[in-house]
């Protein structure tokens, strides 16, 4: 046993009754935060997974669990939750439930196929598919289960699809009396910074799903607490939750100062940079603009082939975004890894605009994405369209960003107006905040 996982052990077992005294810790109605020790001094950041295997998983003993998961739930020395629990056998792990790009991302390799079905060939559990096969785990996976476990790092903004089938995951968890456990892990983007509208009840999808702004400055636990506190689920719906807290992380810290393990969260974002620029570039997926797609650099870049380039970075020269540069490039789209549709202008000679973060203290994704859409908008009337269904507006999350531009009102009048949303959340959010 390492000195670390000695101490913890010994911290464990003789702190935790105070710790759970502790009154600035937060309380809940219907949720539990699990008490653990005040680890200040090893100076580093403890993901929940992190805290329970320094537990020796002992919270998950003689339990059959589902787990709901992704490439992304390692511990601080890169290993997966599966493999680390293989190692532990008094816990079942009967089935994998996976959210959109499955299990392993891009890499399916670890799963193999026995019949139709997906198995994992560490536990032999079944892999069920919660994007693209069914919405809600099914009942024939449920009775086997005593306890739900959800481990994934969270992007920070609420376009994935994660979050709403982590949803539809608690509604079931509700319905059978599951208890779920939740591991925090940091918002990678800081959670300290509020930015973007919450969606109003019309423009809800599963990529605006609950009534969070675009980049909403939680952790994963903290989005469950409030969730089902605020009986979000469904019909009012709550479910018997205990988050595994995070210990040394500070609302002021990018994911890089975790000094934790980085894993795409997604396939198309490669890193930090692109994670925060991704917070406002995919707004561009409502537009028929390529953002990247078809480059080795998803979200970086912007195109197609009738953009006028060079006059749009005089306009946004103009702006004064602060934190980022703008290269004007030549490209052209190939095919993508990194998304299952055709992207955009494949194989065609695209203009473009490249970004490059500066500062990211002081970039401002939405902003930045917002101004040059609204640009774009006005620069080319004919050529720039909006997808159909009005798309835009579920990403968005209300319609202002295309009124603004039919107004053809300058791009700096669009932050003013979902400032006030900003506010409001801040606001709100506090009583659900775990750091």
């Amino acid at each position: 046993m390492s000195l670390i996982r000695a101490l913890l052990s010994f911290l464990l077992s003789t702190m935790v009754f105070t710790f759970g005294q502790d009154s600035s810790k937060a309380s809940f109605q219907f949720s539990t935060l699990m008490p653990i020790p005040d680890l200040s001094f090893f100076n580093q950041v403890y993901t929940g997974l992190d805290i329970l295997e320094q537990m020796d998983f002992k919270p998950l003993e003689g339990k059959s669990i589902a787990l709901y998961t992704n490439q992304t739930a390692v511990n601080r020395n890169g290993n997966h939750i599966l493999d680390l629990l293989k190692n532990v056998p008094s816990v079942n792990v009967s089935v994998l439930l996976a959210p959109e790009h499955g299990i392993w991302g891009l890499d399916d390799s670890r799963a193999k196929l026995v019949g139709r079905e997906q198995v994992d060939p560490l536990h032999g559990a079944p892999i069920i598919d919660l994007f693209s096969t069914y919405v809600y785990p099914p009942h024939w996976v449920m009775d086997k289960v005593d306890l739900i476990l959800i481990d994934f790092q969270d992007t920070g903004s609420r376009y994935p699809t994660y979050l709403a089938t982590m949803s539809k995951i608690f509604e079931t968890a509700s319905e059978r009396r599951i208890p779920v456990m939740v591991l925090d892990r940091p918002n990678p983007l800081r959670g300290d910074i509020v930015d973007g509208p919450v969606p109003r009840t019309e423009f809800q999808s599963y990529e605006s799903y609950h009534l969070f702004p675009i980049r909403h400055g939680l952790t994963l636990g903290e989005m469950s607490i409030l969730i089902n506190e605020m009986g979000w689920i469904k019909d009012l719906k709550r479910v018997d939750l205990t988050v595994v807290p995070m210990s040394n992380w500070d609302r002021d810290m990018w994911f890089d100062d975790t000094q934790l393990s980085w894993r795409n969260p997604a396939p198309f974002l490669l890193n930090l940079s692109s994670l925060l620029i991704y917070t406002g570039m995919d707004l561009f997926r409502g537009t028929n603009m390529n953002i990247g797609f078809g480059t080795e650099t998803p979200y970086m870049i912007v195109g197609s082939p009738w953009l006028a380039t060079s006059f749009l970075i005089q306009k946004l020269e103009d702006q004064r975004l602060l934190g980022v540069e703008f290269k004007e490039i030549k490209y052209r789209p190939t095919g993508s890894i990194y998304h299952t549709r055709v992207p955009k202008y494949d194989s065609q000679s695209c203009g473009g605009i490249q970004l490059n973060i500066t500062d990211r203290d002081e970039f401002n994704p939405l902003t930045t994405a917002t101004t040059i859409m609204l640009l774009i908008h006005q620069l080319h009337p004919r050529e720039f369209q909006w997808e159909e269904g009005g798309y835009i507006d579920k990403l968005f999350g209300t319609n202002d960003l295309r009124i603004i531009a039919a107004q053809k009102k300058p791009p700096n009048h669009l932050p003013a107006i979902w400032a006030q949303d900003v506010y409001k959340f801040n606001e709100f959010r506090q009583t659900f905040l775990i750091y």
